[in-house]
């Protein structure tokens, strides 16, 4: 198995915490989904590939999707269907998509795209669509206007020996993490939760670096990041801002 599948699955085993802890997505970022998607979610035929626990798949449902998720991890299944057992779950990868062709009018990524090889997964997206049909891609990162979230990312690129950028930037998603060959529309939108200091850490801990990393560095790395935290915000609370990520096509 490879590095980058043994991180995809690394979330089975902590699927329970990361279904507690990983946010949510904000009611503006699915209005953008259907302005430049161009149809009402309501009624929608969606397919949620990468649900995981699913955190976007319950949003989506809330607005009238008919959606149906695709999940590929035991662990992530187990959490889904105890909390969303209303919504048809399949089993499989955005590698190869077990949905019929021209089922679905959308099909949505959320925090997913990055785990799958373009070069099967949009023949995929393009099979399974209706002709007309859409593909929205999005991502929750730290907003990079905020200080203290740039110098924990700063912080934990340092842990991980990965470079860190001379100046953040907003639209880093859009350009890493985007296939070549679609003509997407993107959007930002930005939104925050607020929670205490320890829901923060569970939630940094959820991350698949973390949870493939050596434990005794990983557990220093997170008393150090506690400590340093409740120092800056002595009430107990952080307000983590994000900024979604939001990508569509019609491939």
């Amino acid at each position: 198995m490879t590095t980058r599948s043994v991180q995809a699955r690394s979330f089975d085993a902590i699927a329970a915490a990361y279904d507690a802890h990983r946010p949510s997505y904000p009611p503006a970022l699915f209005d953008a989904v259907e302005e430049l998607a161009g149809l009402p979610l309501a009624g929608a035929r969606v397919a949620d590939v990468g649900a995981g626990t699913g955190l976007g798949t319950a949003r989506l449902y809330e607005r009238g999707a008919r959606v149906t998720a695709v999940e590929p991890g035991d662990g992530m299944a187990g959490q889904f269907r105890r909390g969303l057992p209303d919504v048809p779950l399949v089993r499989g990868d955005g590698n190869n998509l077990p949905l019929r062709t021209g089922s679905m009018d959308l099909i949505t990524y959320a925090q997913a795209w990055h785990w799958t090889d373009p070069a099967r997964s949009i023949p995929e997206v393009r099979r399974v669509l209706r002709p007309g049909g859409a593909l929205a891609l999005w991502w929750n990162d730290g907003d990079p206007d905020v200080e203290w979230l740039v110098d924990q990312e700063n912080r934990m690129r340092v842990f991980f020996g990965a470079e860190v950028p001379a100046v953040p930037s907003h639209r880093a998603r859009f350009r890493a993490a985007l296939p070549e060959g679609l003509d997407f529309r993107t959007r930002l939108v930005a939104w925050s939760r607020r929670v205490p200091v320890d829901a923060h850490v569970a939630n940094l801990a959820t991350h698949s670096d973390f949870l493939i990393g050596d434990p005794v560095g990983v557990r220093d790395f997170f008393d150090r990041e506690r400590a340093l935290l409740t120092a800056l915000f002595p009430d107990g609370e952080v307000e983590e801002a994000y900024l979604v990520s939001l990508a569509v096509a019609h491939p």
